[in-house]
């Protein structure tokens, strides 16, 4: 057999091998068939600590294609507004779907937020104080016309709270491997204001309520369970910057 068959014939069998070894590797077991099923209804009550649900109006979080797109890729997913006696207004936006692959990617803020016209910027990775545990988020400030959002938000895959994308195909690939398709939520908080400092505190604060009148089986669930203990302190800090795009 001449040399250039040899290398047809080697190529053609690699190309063979690697074909049945992506069978092979494929995951076909989903956690969500592993664990107790969950409802994003029974984690996000109507009531959350002082905070209850404004059914004054709809809440349009984001648009009609963008939300037709969201339906496709989640199984469930969940858009409120929030009010305290105070009538501080919080919207609160969670999608999940029991099926994290490529295919069914989160729907970062940063990527979303300006395919719908809006500009992005200070975007930073802070840890959360929730009173006993610390959660790694991502926070931004989207603008359009006369609207300002301030924004936090964070994602789970499977039980590990992620933020950017190479840290989302990390923690994918680690179920993927043992032959496990994880699940995954986006737990994104905003409001309106053009003071980013104040609606961050809002956010923790709404979030700590959240999380203290959670039960325990189901905190990690919400936030991962690679939230650490933390001691009291009075603010949050900034880890990293990031760019506008980052991720």
């Amino acid at each position: 057999m001449s040399h250039p068959r040899v290398k047809a014939v080697v190529a053609l069998v690699l190309m063979a091998l690697a074909f049945i070894g992506s069978l092979a590797w494929k995951p076909t077991t989903f956690l969500a068939d592993l664990r107790p099923k969950v409802s994003i209804e029974q984690l996000f009550p109507s009531q959350i600590g002082a905070w209850r649900q404004d059914a004054s109006g709809p809440t349009q979080l984001v648009a009609p294609d963008q939300a037709a797109l969201l339906a496709k890729i989640y199984s469930q997913t969940l858009s409120r507004t929030y009010v305290d006696a105070s009538g501080n207004r919080i919207m609160l936006s969670v999608a999940y779907g029991g099926d994290q692959s490529d295919a069914t990617r989160a729907h970062r803020p940063e990527v979303c937020y300006p395919a719908q016209g809006f500009n992005v910027s200070g975007i930073a990775e802070r840890r959360l104080n929730l009173g006993g545990l610390t959660l790694r988020a991502r926070q931004l400030v989207a603008n359009q016309g006369g609207r300002t959002e301030p924004i936090t938000y964070w994602i789970v895959v499977g039980d590990k709270a992620v933020l950017g994308g190479p840290e989302q195909k990390y923690a994918q690939l680690a179920y993927t491997t043992r032959g496990i398709i994880p699940d995954g939520m986006l737990v994104r908080v905003s409001n309106i204001s053009t003071n980013s400092a104040e609606s961050f505190e809002l956010h923790r604060q709404f979030l700590m309520a959240l999380i203290q009148q959670t039960r325990p089986e189901y905190v990690s669930r919400i936030v991962g369970s690679q939230t650490q203990a933390v001691s009291a302190r009075p603010a949050d800090s900034v880890v990293a910057a990031v760019g506008t795009h980052g991720g």
